[in-house]
């Protein structure tokens, strides 16, 4: 039988812990082939809570027990509690489950269905039809909650998934093997695990669903909200949002491109200071065909840099691929030069430098170049390995 962990993380949680471990023992019989087990993850509870559990674990051998010798927060709870499940309690899936019943163990069929289905991971989730959050929440409550999603969805731009903060998931040790190694450090011991978590499997191509829930607020004991789980989730939603955009290769090419236009149009400025403007304009293109060539090689395709014995070559080949944009751009100046003329639109302000239509012509070209430019670059200068085939 394939086995599932439900792991609790608690501290202070003498008063729920009983009743939320046999709420989801009373699932073990509903979920088909799955052997269903608890863990529990105490951060040393000074209430007893450790305590309470070990009475429990007297009379049903499926529930489990792990002291965290102090308190290292929810993140580091469960990262603890998913390496002692996938290690040592040999789980195929591991469930996050709230210590106060908060999420609705009767949901532990519909997950496991999903994780059946071929799903990665299965989320609890509050922001689909037949999902919902409790009634009395205060409006600050609410405003965290509704907001925060919306928010998250926003800046990620990814509305697939409709509650990225929900604390109640099903996941596999595929998920786990591939995204736990990049949630180390301070940040990810407390809430922003959640959101860290999902961000990683979403963006490592992962398969997730989603199940509604009703949450259901505590009974007994507080919530351990406080006011870094704001600051922190903010922190991390837009880091991670603006390293994706400054390490995405065609906004890397963007911005090389558009330095090469700089390049491009300040040097065609001072060439024609002393050659015909066709000659300025040729001379310009290749001003900035070395500029590119250098800034792609040790930026754009990084990950693809060439060695220095191929330099030379793929110089003359960078060249020649860059001819197309050349010849475009040229041909784009020739029509505008001959078809409209050159004359003169403004000049800088606090400038004596005038710019006419042969700049205007510079631009439009530029533009066009650069779509046959990453085009030829991926697939002559920096051409991607072949992968390894799998044996």
């Amino acid at each position: 039988m394939s086995r599932a962990v439900v792991i609790i993380p608690t501290y202070n949680e003498r008063e729920n812990i009983r009743t939320t471990i046999e709420a989801v023992m009373k699932q073990a019989d509903l979920v088909g082939e799955w052997q269903l087990h608890v863990l529990v993850v105490d951060d040393t509870s000074p209430d007893g809570t450790a305590a309470e559990v070990e009475q429990i674990q007297k009379r049903e051998k499926r529930v489990h027990l792990l002291i965290n010798p102090t308190k290292a927060g929810l993140g580091a709870a469960y990262l603890k509690g998913m390496e002692y499940a996938f290690g040592l309690l040999k789980a195929d899936v591991i469930f996050e489950f709230d210590a106060d019943l908060s999420h609705d163990p009767t949901k532990i069929p519909a997950l496991l269905k999903k994780i059946d289905a071929g799903y990665d991971m299965a989320l609890g989730s509050r922001y689909i039809k037949g999902g919902g959050i409790p009634q009395d929440w205060g409006l600050h409550r609410k405003f965290l909650s509704v907001v925060g999603n919306i928010v998250i969805m926003v800046v990620f731009t990814d509305f697939r998934i409709r509650d990225w903060t929900s604390g109640y998931r099903a996941i596999t040790k595929r998920v786990y093997d591939a995204v736990h190694k990049e949630l180390t450090g301070e940040r990810f011991t407390g809430y922003t695990f959640q959101i860290g978590f999902l961000y990683q499997t979403v963006r490592k191509g992962f398969n997730v669903a989603e199940v509604p829930f009703v949450f259901v607020d505590r009974v007994h004991g507080h919530s351990k909200l406080g006011p870094e789980y704001i600051k922190n989730n903010l922190l991390y939603i837009f880091k991670m949002r603006y390293l994706e955009i400054i390490n995405n290769r065609i906004f890397k090419f963007a911005a090389v491109g558009g330095t090469g236009a700089m390049v491009q149009l300040v040097s065609l400025y001072l060439w024609r200071l002393f050659l015909p403007y066709q000659v300025a304009f040729f001379a310009s293109i290749e001003s900035a065909v070395v500029s590119n060539f250098i800034l792609n090689n040790v930026w754009t395709f990084s990950d693809r840099k060439l060695d220095r014995k191929s330099l030379p070559s793929k110089f003359i080949q960078f060249n020649l691929a860059s001819s197309g944009s050349i010849l475009i751009q040229q041909a784009i100046a020739l029509v505008g030069e001959f078809v409209i003329g050159l004359h003169p639109l403004f000049t800088l302000p606090f400038t004596s430098i005038l710019i006419d239509t042969g700049h205007l012509y510079a631009v439009v070209g530029i533009l066009v170049g650069m779509f046959w430019n990453f085009f030829a670059y991926t697939k002559f200068i920096w051409k991607a390995g072949k992968p390894t085939s799998r044996k």
